[in-house]
């Protein structure tokens, strides 16, 4: 039966640990309830991400396993993901707020990455599992939330405690265990000099 132990990244250059370590995983434990204290400092953690000119463009939808928000936006997700992501203990979709007075907020997807990557960094500084989606309706979040025309859903990020793997499905496990792979720093550089 396969493990999900140390998955630590093989890094080509040293980064801090919390980095290293941080993977998405699909495997949730079910009853584990939020730690309100751990989401709020992920919550925090993203409020202090960059942002161009301090326009914070962005905005955030937390939805708790259980409530009427949780099962939206469990509905709204595409395929494989409303397979596995329903089981975290919450659902948080990052938007952006791509106009604001009709006028185009053009950092404003670039911004909300950003937000979403503070968010993952601290969420796991402090115990918790997340996994980023872009499978989803986005159409169907916008109406399920009354967002305006002038906010766009980027991601939905599963959060909670990781889960027992011998619970998951066998694709679930050969996912989770599978190497970490990315392709070598030098080859997403352009230039360098």
């Amino acid at each position: 039966m396969p493990t999900l132990t140390d998955r630590t990244a093989e890094t080509d250059a040293p980064i801090i640990d919390i980095l290293a370590e941080r993977w998405s995983t699909r495997i949730f434990d079910p009853a584990y309830v939020i730690d309100e204290t751990a989401l709020a400092s992920a919550l925090e953690a993203a409020r202090w991400a960059p942002t161009a000119a301090n326009t914070q463009a962005w905005r955030v939808i937390v939805a708790r396993r259980g409530s009427a928000s949780h099962s939206q936006v469990v509905s709204a997700l595409a395929g494989f993901n409303s397979a596995w992501a329903g089981e975290a203990a919450a659902l948080v979709v990052f938007v952006a707020e791509t106009t604001r007075d009709g006028q185009p907020m053009t950092w404003a997807q670039y911004d909300t990455g950003q937000v979403a990557a503070h968010f993952t960094v601290q969420a796991h500084a402090d115990g918790l599992s997340t996994h980023q989606m872009g499978g989803f309706d986005r159409d169907a979040i916008a109406a399920a939330f009354g967002l305006s025309g002038d906010f766009t859903a980027i991601t939905v990020m599963a959060v909670g405690k990781l889960g027992d793997i011998r619970t998951a499905s066998a694709e679930l496990q050969a996912r989770e265990t599978a190497p970490r792979v990315r392709r070598p720093a030098a080859d997403s550089v352009l230039v360098n000099d």
